[in-house]
């Protein structure tokens, strides 16, 4: 039986159950049993709010791209210029990445996942697509008051960006002592708006020798 509570708080808790499953199991592993054991209600309330483990799953994917969506919106309106907004969007990724590693885990791996790994029909490449042109709707800004370089197109720009952004988690899961900080966010977006090459001094022009006078 659900423990008492209101009925935002069961589907939270059916959620949180799931998810620890499905990041120490895999989606294949866990069972509905299990999940309802660990959140300790009854198989007819899990369907009460989900139609069954697929269900479930799609909730949780969804979830993690929904948040990163809005924190994403937030943090780009908290800067004015296109490296404050990349900052602030990259710094809120890694932290609700670190706050959230199961979750993150779970969404990043929907895109490498073999069949059987994942449910089938699960849909959520519109979210992806949604969060892409959120950053790619950053570069055109920046593109618009010259702020980038314009041998870029938009697409280009926020592809770049976003593919360092999601190296950047995902080394995380291999290397967890890799930090991901403000710091590392503003290095991060430096090495995207700067590049890494070495960059040539203007060369300095001759001094012109002055003709000695005659007779010295």
């Amino acid at each position: 039986m659900a423990k008492s509570s209101t009925n935002g708080e069961t589907r939270e808790g059916i959620l949180r159950a799931a998810l620890k499953r499905f990041a120490h199991s895999g989606y294949a592993a866990a069972s509905v049993q299990q999940i309802v054991s660990d959140a300790q209600v009854s198989k007819p309330t899990l369907y009460y709010y989900f139609a069954d483990k697929a269900a479930l799953f799609e909730a949780l994917v969804h979830e993690a791209h929904d948040e990163r969506y809005r924190l994403m919106c937030e943090a780009a309106a908290r800067a004015t210029d296109a490296r404050g907004q990349l900052v602030e969007i990259l710094n809120v990724l890694f932290e609700y990445f670190t706050e959230h590693r199961e979750l993150m885990r779970i969404s990043l791996a929907t895109a490498f996942a073999s069949p059987g790994e994942m449910p089938s029909g699960l849909k959520y490449v519109d979210r992806c697509e949604r969060n892409f042109e959120f950053v790619h709707s950053v570069m055109k800004q920046a593109l618009a008051s010259s702020e980038l370089d314009r041998r870029f197109d938009s697409r280009e720009l926020a592809l770049g960006f976003y593919g360092q952004a999601n190296a950047s988690l995902m080394t995380h899961l291999l290397m967890p002592e890799s930090r991901l900080n403000r710091q590392k966010a503003e290095r991060i977006v430096d090495l995207f708006l700067t590049g890494a090459g070495t960059k040539k001094q203007p060369k300095q022009p001759k001094q012109l020798l002055r003709a000695k006078p005659a007779g010295r």
